[in-house]
């Protein structure tokens, strides 16, 4: 197996998975409507939204558990449409792990090469290696229900790349677990699966879980993929409201672009030069929250845009402060450091908002 990762670890650029306009359906109502991406060889892919949101249908399609209605999925350069799960080679784990709870760790990672009728050595070394990459060297003789939570996540990823599949699906695997122990696996996950250059889809509704894994994050919306790029410029640059508003962003101020280029809004006119929208369409404005600062911290001449209002929220984070304020009719949100710390719940401020935290949406 040591060949196997070696080889496995040398950089490749080829496009392995590519899915074409495909479409699902459950008693006459859309799953899924049109869904096209491709992936490279060793990239971890996160499907992110919220629940109904079509992505484990869309996991199942790529498994072969369930038919497309319309569309293809192409492997390797081969449509798989008519291939079998078993014959794909795909690995799977679940949320529930689907551990057998009379087996022992070595048995329950071994199980998936018995199937595979894996001549005897090669199977104790590939055990002996995964157990040893997820860590669990030691506990080969333990049963399901003598581990820990976060012990037996582990089992089930072993026991899936076991086989050294070709893509691995994953499943909200993290799904059941404390948060603690979510944030420091998600980082390992990546790491074992980076070290063996697994190609990969994750589903999770987590952002953070989506952000710390992926490659590359799709949010899906009622069936419809929405935006797929990378986890940096998914936060930085939203491609509309929906996708803004399921990234947890609440300043978004709907306005007009007037023939002189400014948004006109409730927030009176702001010049936002560098932004090109054609003049007279309606369109959102979002202020991510962690744009803004105190107007009375800065000293020098800058491009920032001010506005002042009246606080009605004001709660400490440790890292920072979120405030509310109001400001005409609107309520924005924001999170500004600790010090100077912010003035009090009805008390007025003035903020300078960087431009480059501001962004012209789609509605």
């Amino acid at each position: 197996m040591k060949e196997v990762i070696e080889k496995q670890m040398m950089p490749d650029s080829r496009k392995i998975l590519t899915v074409e306009n495909l479409s699902n359906r459950y008693e006459g109502q859309p799953l899924l409507q049109d869904i096209s991406f491709s992936l490279m060889q060793g990239e971890i892919l996160c499907l992110l939204g919220p629940s109904g949101s079509g992505k484990t249908t869309l996991l199942r399609l790529l498994a072969g558990l369930e038919k497309e209605e319309t569309g293809s999925i192409i492997f390797c350069g081969r449509e798989i449409k008519d291939v079998p799960p078993h014959k794909r080679n795909f690995g799977m784990m679940f949320q529930e792990y689907a551990l057998f709870p009379h087996k022992t760790v070595q048995q329950n990672v071994a199980f998936g090469l018995e199937m595979q009728h894996c001549p005897s050595h090669e199977l104790s070394r590939r055990v002996e290696t995964v157990l040893k990459m997820v860590g669990l060297s030691g506990l080969e003789h333990r049963k399901i229900d003598e581990l820990s939570g976060g012990e037996r996540q582990r089992v089930a990823l072993a026991r899936s790349l076991a086989p050294e599949p070709q893509l691995l699906l994953l499943d909200e695997p993290l799904g059941s677990l404390d948060r603690a122990l979510r944030d420091r696996l998600t980082g390992e996950i990546r790491t074992i699966l980076k070290s063996l250059a697994v190609t990969a889809v994750f589903v999770t509704h987590d952002q953070a879980e989506a952000f710390s894994i992926a490659d590359k994050v799709a949010i899906l919306h009622h069936g419809s993929l929405q935006q797929l790029d990378t986890p940096e410029k998914l936060y930085r640059t939203p491609i509309n409201a929906t996708v803004a508003r399921f990234l947890g962003f609440q300043n978004l101020v709907k306005g007009t672009v007037d023939s002189n280029s400014a948004f006109q809004s409730s927030l009176g006119a702001l010049a936002l030069v560098e932004q090109m929208v054609q003049p007279g369409k309606k369109t959102t404005l979002l202020i991510r929250p962690e744009g803004a600062r105190l107007a009375s911290c800065s000293t020098d001449e800058t491009d920032d845009i001010q506005i002042a209002g009246i606080i009605t929220g004001r709660q400490f984070q440790g890292s920072t402060y979120k405030l509310t304020l109001q400001v005409k009719e609107l309520s924005l949100t924001f999170d500004l450091p600790i010090d100077p710390a912010p003035p009090n719940i009805g008390q007025s401020i003035e903020l300078l908002l960087n431009p480059s935290a501001i962004l012209l949406i789609s509605s």
